[in-house]
């Protein structure tokens, strides 16, 4: 008897369905295309914290859920044996004036009273380290909560940690159980025509892997442009952010603008030869925030959707509030994330 089906088998999907199996759910994903194959297919994955200050519930979830990432990650790796490239290096962001300066040391105290476990927001002087990156002060904001994983390995490994759970993963198949409706794009698209206003769009994004081996070390941040050395040698950097486009996976010369902006950022990798271009939509709820909660005049349907770019770092507190509430009737869902928000 399977207790949950999963429509879609994206990052939100796969999160949502390892945290009902881990507590005793029978689970079946259905998506006609596989998994991962749409924007959490992705290639850039970082994992990384709004400013700490205007603190609101949107940034207390996050701030969960990026402490809540290791454990959840090391349980997916050891289940499946499959690594997700995930790692806590944090991440450096290069300060470009004094005002920027004096902004970037006030926000070490604001990290202080809302930040946890130690983690730190500091302020500090350029050094000689190659992985560095260019900054017209001399001085860089360093925190170390931000964390960065490869999309794509992410989503395999969580694939694997199912399958050692007997979850199966179907391009059809009859929905059973209550459903939760994780379907990214398509599932916005399906919302809208059904709401008698814009529930969510997708947004293009284009990025790119350059070979550069600096595994281990801090993520980028420089001029809008997210620069992540993942475990495997490579160094994604993205992403635009494109919401009028005719092909959702073609690439062209706004990519190229990213590879030059993180070329000049970091002139370690001047030279890196690209390795792959790609692009994909990724969904974007009304509200801004990922649309969690019951579907409105649907029984036992739910949606988890509108991660946008922060899908990845949500993922493990999205997954044990869904869980919570499909399971446990539980509402946890925090004000602004729920789908009366974006409906």
């Amino acid at each position: 008897m399977v207790d949950i089906t999963i429509r879609g088998a994206g990052i939100f999907g796969l999160s949502i369905a390892w945290a009902c199996v881990q507590r005793g759910a029978k689970v079946q994903i259905i998506d006609p295309n596989g998994a991962g194959s749409g924007s959490s297919g992705g290639v850039v994955g970082a994992l990384a914290p709004h400013v700490p200050e205007n603190w609101n519930l949107k940034k207390a979830f996050q701030l969960d859920s990026l402490l809540m990432a290791q454990n959840f990650w090391q349980e997916v790796e050891a289940t499946g044996a499959v690594s997700a490239g995930y790692t806590q290096s944090g991440r450096i962001q290069p300060i470009l004036d004094a005002a920027g300066l004096a902004l970037a040391k006030q926000r070490t105290e604001t990290a202080r009273v809302h930040w946890k476990n130690n983690v730190t927001w500091s302020v500090e002087e350029i050094g000689d380290d190659a992985w560095m990156p260019a900054s017209a002060t001399g001085w860089v904001i360093r925190d170390t909560l931000s964390a960065h994983l490869h999309p794509r390995r992410a989503c395999a490994a969580l694939v694997a940690a199912l399958a050692a759970q007997d979850v199966p993963i179907t391009s059809e198949g009859k929905e059973r159980g209550k459903v939760i409706w994780a379907c990214g794009v398509e599932g916005l698209s399906m919302l809208n025509k059904e709401r008698p206003r814009l529930v969510g769009n997708g947004v293009k994004g284009q990025a790119a892997l350059l070979q550069f081996n600096a595994p281990g070390a801090a993520q980028i941040f420089a001029d809008t442009v997210h620069i992540i050395p993942h475990l495997d040698g490579t160094v994604a950097v993205g992403s635009t952010s494109e919401r009028d486009f005719d092909d959702p996976r073609s690439t062209d010369e706004k990519l190229d603008d990213i590879i030059d902006k993180a070329r000049n950022a970091v002139p370690a990798l001047k030279n890196a030869p690209v390795v792959q271009r790609w692009a994909g939509v990724r969904p974007r709820a009304r509200s801004r925030a990922p649309m969690l909660g019951e579907w409105p005049g649907r029984t036992r349907h739910f949606i988890a959707n509108g991660g946008f770019k922060i899908g990845f770092g949500m993922a493990p507190k999205i997954a044990t509030v869904m869980a919570d509430l499909v399971l446990e009737n539980r509402n946890d869902i925090p004000q602004g994330f729920e789908v009366s928000a974006s409906f």
